[in-house]
C-alpha cells in the first residue's frame, strides 16, 4: 500500500543555505587564523597520518597548542582533533586508530577512559528549523573509566557518566547514565557494566 504524506502542516519556507553565517562562532573559535593554519599542517602530517606513532611528540604538540594532556595519554595514528585547545585528556587515556574529535565546542575526557577505532565525537550540529541551517555547537564529556565502542558516534551535548560504555556502531543522542552499557541507534540502556578484579 502507498503511504501518503499529508503536507497541511509543513512551512512554506525553504531551506537558503546562501544566508548561512556562522561570524559568531569565528569570534569564539580561542585561536586566530596562523594557529590554526599551523595546527591543520600539524594534525593533517602528524595526528592524521597512519604511519606516524611517536606518542611522545604527539602529546607535547597538543599541550603546546593549548591542550590539557594528563599522564600516560596514548594517541594513536589516524587521529584527527579539529581544535586542540578545546580539547581535555586526564591521565591514562587511550585514543585508538581513526578517531575524530570533531571538537567545535569543549571536549572534556576523564581518567581512564578508551575511545575506540574509528569513534565520532561530534560537538557541531545545524538547526533544522532553521532556513539558513544555522550552525549549533554543544561540549561532551567522557567522565572516568568510560569507554567509547568502535565505529560509534557521541553526539553534542552528550555526558557520558563515570564507567558508561557505547557499544561499537552505536550512536549516543542523550546523557549515559554510570555503570551502565548503551547500545543501538539511538543508543539506550541494555545492561549493567559490573567490574571485576580477576584478569
Amino acid at each position: 500500500m502507498k503511504q501518503e504524506t499529508s503536507t497541511s502542516n509543513y512551512s512554506d519556507k525553504s531551506v537558503d543555505l546562501s544566508g548561512y553565517n556562522n561570524d559568531w562562532y569565528r569570534r569564539q573559535i580561542g585561536a586566530g587564523r596562523l594557529k590554526r593554519l599551523c595546527w591543520y599542517l600539524v594534525n593533517s602530517t602528524i595526528f592524521f597520518h597512519p604511519l606516524f606513532a611517536w606518542n611522545g611528540l604527539k602529546v607535547s604538540l597538543l599541550r603546546w597548542f593549548g591542550a590539557r594532556i594528563g599522564r600516560r595519554v596514548v594517541i594513536k595514528p589516524s587521529v584527527n582533533i579539529k581544535y586542540p585547545w578545546k580539547l581535555s585528556i586526564d591521565d591514562n587515556c587511550w585514543i585508538g586508530e581513526h578517531v575524530w574529535i570533531d571538537n567545535l565546542a569543549d571536549v572534556t575526557i576523564g581518567k581512564n577512559v578508551c575511545v575506540s577505532q574509528g569513534a565520532y565525537l561530534l560537538t557541531g550540529n545545524h538547526d533544522y528549523k532553521s532556513i539558513h541551517f544555522n550552525l549549533v555547537v554543544r561540549p561532551i564529556v567522557l567522565q572516568d573509566g568510560v569507554w567509547i565502542g568502535a565505529k560509534s558516534v557521541v553526539t553534542p551535548g552528550t555526558i557520558a557518566a563515570s564507567h558508561a560504555v557505547l557499544s561499537a556502531g552505536s550512536v549516543a543522542t542523550q546523557d549515559m547514565l554510570p555503570h551502565t552499557i548503551y547500545q543501538g541507534n539511538p543508543a539506550s540502556a541494555v545492561r549493567e557494566r559490573n567490574l571485576t578484579d580477576q584478569s
